[in-house]
Formats: structure tokens, C-alpha cells, sequence
């Protein structure tokens, strides 16, 4: 049984289609919405898609863990809300849950952005080298995962940031494996902060918290000037 965990703030214009993708993928046998106090009708909407939703404090290392806390598969599928899986992942999917020597072990998919320029095409291409030289995917990527695994490893940290890397970082490189198939992504905070700016302040923030910095004092770094 494979339950898929999507943590959520605000998320209407988007959380309906998501959930119902899911649900019809014949994958996903259930969907765990974690909610961190939406204002809008992300919840209600959710609901009548077929989610289960679940209330956590904000922040997705929060989420994340309410929601695998509550999820009822032997395998978990965590993806953010405005991630969709790209031609191909069911089978790959399904694949890698049959394999037994997958019970400890950890699946992530292909960074994509859904944004047809050359800016687009240059940080895939960066991503991709992070994930096969320092073995690091961001929560961007998913993580499939088995759920005894996932509890042998402590779950989610409920931190504001960097819970992803926190998570991965547990995980022996051997037991971590690039799956075939794209997790695209929205690119709408890359187009919105710059192509160079939004990921060169994305590994400030990692390369301070790698230096031990708290990450609650990274979250005004990662998010940026408000406009």
C-alpha cells in the first residue's frame, strides 16, 4: 500500500487536480494531506478530492511528519503540492516497491521545471550533478520511501527548513537510488527571484546549515526580501 504525503499551505488553485491525480493513478492507494493553516479553501477541496487531511504547526518538516504519522501505507511517497510526476512514474514506481532489497532503501525522481527556456534546462543539469556527487535531492524530487525505513531513520525533523536535507543526509549513499522518471516542478519561484539569485541563495542557506547554523535562522535568507 502506497501512501502519498503532500504538505499544503494555500494550495486551492492546485490541491483538487493533485489529490485526484493521485487517486486515479492506480498507484496511490490513499493521499495524506498535511495542512499549515491555509486561509483558503485548500482543506474543503482536498476533502471532497478524496484526501485525508491532517492539521500540523507550518513548516514542512512539521507536515511532513504529521502526515507520514497519520498515513496508513507500508510505503510512503512524499511530494510537495506543486510537484507532479512526469510519463512513466507509475511503472517505475511500482517497480521499485516490488523489489524486496528495496525495504531499506530510498527512491527519489528527476528534478524538472515546468519552463520551457535554457535557464530552465542549465539548472537541471546542476541539480542533477548535486544529486549524483553529493548524493543530495531536495524534496522537490520526492522521496519514496518504505515506512519501516522511514522510522528507523527518525522521520521528519519538524524544522522550518532544511528538513529534506536533514532526512537525506541520513540515508546511506548506497541505499539511495535516482529513479527514472521527472518530478516537475513549478518554476514560478525561479522566475520570480532570478535564475542565478533564487539558487545561489538556496546553497547559502545550505552551506550554512551544513556550518551548523539553526534553520530557523535561515528562513528570512531563504525566503528573501519581502516584497
Amino acid at each position: 500500500m502506497l501512501s502519498v504525503v503532500i504538505p499544503v499551505l494555500n494550495a486551492e488553485a492546485t490541491i483538487a487536480e493533485r489529490v485526484g491525480a493521485w487517486l486515479e493513478s492506480g498507484v496511490a492507494d490513499e493521499v495524506v494531506v498535511a495542512d499549515g493553516g491555509s486561509l483558503d479553501a485548500s482543506v474543503d477541496l482536498a476533502q471532497i478530492a478524496g484526501a485525508r487531511v491532517v492539521v500540523a504547526p507550518k513548516g514542512r518538516g512539521s507536515q511532513m511528519a504529521a502526515g507520514a504519522q497519520a498515513a496508513n501505507g507500508d510505503w510512503l511517497l512524499f511530494m510537495h503540492a506543486d510537484t507532479r510526476l512526469g510519463p512513466g512514474w507509475q511503472t517505475v514506481t511500482k517497480r521499485f516497491m516490488a523489489d524486496p532489497a528495496n525495504i531499506f532503501r530510498a527512491g527519489y525522481y528527476r528534478f524538472a521545471l515546468d519552463d520551457p527556456r535554457p535557464a530552465a534546462r542549465r539548472l537541471e543539469r546542476v541539480v542533477a550533478w548535486r544529486c549524483r556527487w553529493l548524493r543530495l535531492p531536495y524534496g522537490d524530487q520526492g522521496l519514496l520511501i518504505g515506512a519501516d525505513f522511514y522510522e528507523r531513520l527518525g522521520g521528519y525533523e519538524k524544522i522550518p527548513l532544511m528538513e529534506d536535507v536533514a532526512l537525506v543526509r541520513k540515508i546511506p549513499g548506497h541505499r539511495l537510488e535516482a529513479l527514472p522518471a521527472d518530478a516537475v516542478t513549478s518554476a514560478a519561484r525561479y522566475r520570480q527571484d532570478g535564475y542565478l539569485l533564487r539558487p545561489a541563495r538556496n546553497m547559502l542557506c545550505l552551506a550554512l546549515y551544513y556550518m551548523g547554523v539553526p534553520p530557523a535562522a535561515l528562513v528570512d535568507i531563504y525566503r528573501g526580501p519581502r516584497r
